[in-house]
């Protein structure tokens, strides 16, 4: 996550000390509470898959998680256009110490179940929704336009390589010596990244439209606004279109993976956790990669490949258990979501003005990471009715049929456009 000094001040004090300061800061606390995001992304479908065998239970876990996107996006946005943004983050990592203090205390009581899991997931995942979208609003401030590419390469890396391989590689081994241990420690890094916070100097309110602005407008015209704006964009619309699919698959992955990982495969809580950190793996490798990708094959074909390594994540659990073949393809789809990333930050930086940048993230987000409960929820209908290899090779075709409309619509010449 990042965040960004005030925008009263025309311009990043990108070479400032406070400006040097705080992106030092945010890096850190970026790796901080996403290595707990990490190691909660372990532990909480593993303490399912110990609680029930059931595939749409389990997927339920995963499905809360991703709920809050679909449910608040749009109004967290709003909220984000309009209050100091560090203070969300402070709000966001209170969430997350509330959830997972709760869930601690009632694991080492002996009585968890799935109706606990799935109210702590849901928390949790509002916490994400405020944390996430308050970040995205606020890098344009601090980084000008030709650092955006450099800095959110930095950024994606720290989150990637903590939340998808740091932290469940460290969470599947503290699940292995203690449930209460792994929630613990995630406790005690969010209580780590509250405290950097601290550090943070400047004021984080957003600029106001103009000189004369009066009271904000209504909530419902201000989503309006966000939703109109991407919408009558084509190239942000063409890719929030096609995130919905990849981030619906990407939701299936996670839901359904914790239990051919356990059951089929025959993995432990550590062989899972090193095959979740494949993506970590990935993404590290795009964010070291992605500017010399851009430069060798153009930004078009950085963001095709993550369409191509999303079928590939997908299809090959559907035919093979052999875990390197899997974790190879977890791989390749860290890699690709890593470049696709990188480069749509970029864009949508480029293109939205920063007053409206919570808006249009919440609108953004609804309609690709609000598609993640939606392909939790199928993947476990799938999987419940017809096996867990139909279920990811249903969703393996769903992600292939996304190529041909992205080659006809997303021109080179329009993504020129976007810088």
């Amino acid at each position: 996550m990042s965040a960004a000094q005030s925008t009263a001040v025309e311009g990043p004090a990108e070479a400032s000390p406070a400006g040097t300061r705080n992106s030092v800061v945010l890096l850190a606390f970026t790796v901080i509470t996403n290595l707990a995001d990490g190691v909660t992304k372990v532990a909480l479908p593993l303490l399912a898959t110990r609680l029930t065998a059931s595939p749409a239970l389990v997927s339920a876990v995963s499905f809360a998680l991703t709920l809050p996107w679909l449910l608040t996006a749009l109004h967290v946005g709003v909220l984000v256009d309009r209050v100091d943004r560090r203070r969300l983050l402070w709000l966001a990592d209170g969430l997350r110490l509330l959830a997972i203090g709760v869930l601690a205390a009632v694991v080492a009581a002996g009585r968890a179940d799935i109706a606990v899991l799935v109210p702590a997931a849901l928390v949790l995942g509002v916490a994400e929704v405020v944390a996430l979208t308050a970040a995205a609003a606020l890098v344009p401030a601090l980084v000008p336009r030709g650092g955006r590419e450099r800095v959110n390469a930095w950024l994606v890396g720290a989150e990637t390589v903590a939340n998808e391989f740091g932290g469940p590689f460290v969470g599947g081994l503290l699940l292995a010596a203690g449930t209460g241990l792994a929630l613990g420690s995630a406790w005690a890094a969010y209580v780590a990244g509250t405290c950097l916070l601290l550090l943070l100097v400047g004021r984080f309110r957003p600029a106001p439209a103009g000189a004369d602005a009066g009271p904000p407008p209504a909530v419902h015209r201000q989503i309006g606004e966000g939703l109109r704006f991407l919408w009558e964009d084509r190239l942000l619309r063409v890719m929030s279109l096609t995130l919905t699919v990849l981030c619906a698959s990407w939701g299936a992955w996670t839901a359904l993976m914790p239990l051919a990982a356990t059951g089929r495969m025959g993995l432990s809580a550590q062989g899972y956790g090193v095959l979740v950190s494949a993506l970590g793996l990935g993404g590290l490798a795009g964010a070291l990669t992605v500017t010399r990708v851009n430069r060798l094959l153009g930004r078009r074909r950085a963001l095709l490949a993550d369409l191509v390594t999303t079928f590939l994540m997908m299809a090959v659990p559907g035919v093979t258990d052999s875990l390197w073949a899997v974790a190879a393809a977890a791989f390749l789809g860290g890699l690709g979501g890593t470049l696709w990333t990188v480069n749509a930050r970029l864009i949508a930086q480029n293109l939205v003005p920063e007053r409206m940048m919570g808006r249009y993230s919440g609108a953004y987000r609804l309609l690709s990471w609000g598609a993640m409960p939606l392909g939790a929820g199928l993947v476990g209908l799938l999987a419940q009715g017809f096996g867990d290899r139909v279920a990811f090779l249903v969703f393996a075709v769903a992600a292939a049929a996304t190529v041909p409309p992205f080659l006809r619509m997303v021109t080179a010449d329009r993504l020129r456009e976007a810088g």
